[in-house]
């Protein structure tokens, strides 16, 4: 039954579920963040959510952070990739329930299908729960897992989570019913830092290409190849050995390491 909704989202992820929702539900108003410095150029511009809320004529609502002013008449708020606080006063006022591309309590955070992949885990899946004041604790409504492929990347997790993300809200929207988090197997997913760019070669071959696949197509994983410094996209693994397969040289494009090569000779 489609349902009255508002979306909190800013990211990508976010982007393409509040996309998909729109297709079943009267989403009458997306909460993102403010314009920002984005891309090489550092020029201002929307975040992607925006970009689709704008595109499919919803209401927009940028505040630098929510307040108890914020209203929403709705019978839920569907968080995903937003990257606020939403204060206690929000949170008791409507129903907020957050999409997380993970099989909570199994991590938790900011990075989930970033560190997923890097671990080498064969299967992860969505939760959707009660946005609480713990960072993705609250009980759950709906959750479903589905398998990580060897060569999958993280544009491809998210792809499927969306997708997953928008069936288990058909059956849970507008009456969810919750059951708490389990306490044990809980981890945590950290923010992508400087250093979880970087590619040692004397690592184990699957170790990096699972770095590499984790860190694609939107962050990179970076090191020095035939003696420049690379963005690696895509590799895999063959005989135990690292193949690479995509690289960008700095302050070139993306092109298939045989091509880089042939340009050295």
């Amino acid at each position: 039954m489609p349902a009255r909704i508002a979306v909190a989202a800013t990211a990508p992820f976010g982007a393409d579920i509040l996309e998909r929702l729109a297709r079943e539900h009267d989403v009458i108003a997306l909460l993102t963040r403010p314009d920002a410095p984005r891309g090489r150029g550092r020029k201002v511009a929307p975040s992607p959510a925006k970009d689709v809320a704008t595109r499919l004529g919803i209401d927009v609502v940028q505040p630098a952070r929510p307040t108890a002013e914020l209203a929403f008449d709705v019978d839920a708020v569907i968080v995903c990739a937003y990257g606020l606080l939403i204060p206690d006063a929000l949170l008791e006022r409507n129903l907020w329930l957050n999409v997380h591309p993970s099989l909570l309590p199994r991590w938790r955070g900011a990075a989930p299908v970033e560190r997923a992949i890097m671990a080498g885990d064969e299967e992860t899946g969505v939760t959707i729960h009660r946005t609480v004041k713990e960072l993705d604790a609250g009980p759950i409504a709906a959750q479903r897992a589905f398998p990580i492929g060897r060569d999958d990347d993280a544009g491809t997790v998210f792809a499927r989570a969306a997708e997953l993300a928008v069936e288990l809200l058909r059956d849970a929207l507008p009456s969810p019913r919750f059951v708490p988090q389990p306490e044990e197997g809980v981890t945590h997913a950290d923010k992508i830092a400087a250093a979880d760019r970087q590619l040692e070669w004397d690592r184990p071959a699957e170790e990096l290409h699972n770095r590499v696949r984790a860190l694609s197509p939107h962050i990179g994983a970076r090191g020095m190849v035939d003696g420049r410094p690379m963005t690696v996209w895509r590799t895999r693994v063959h005989d135990s050995k690292l193949e690479l397969l995509e690289v960008q040289p700095e302050g070139r494009r993306r092109m298939a390491y045989e091509e880089f090569r042939r340009g050295l000779r």
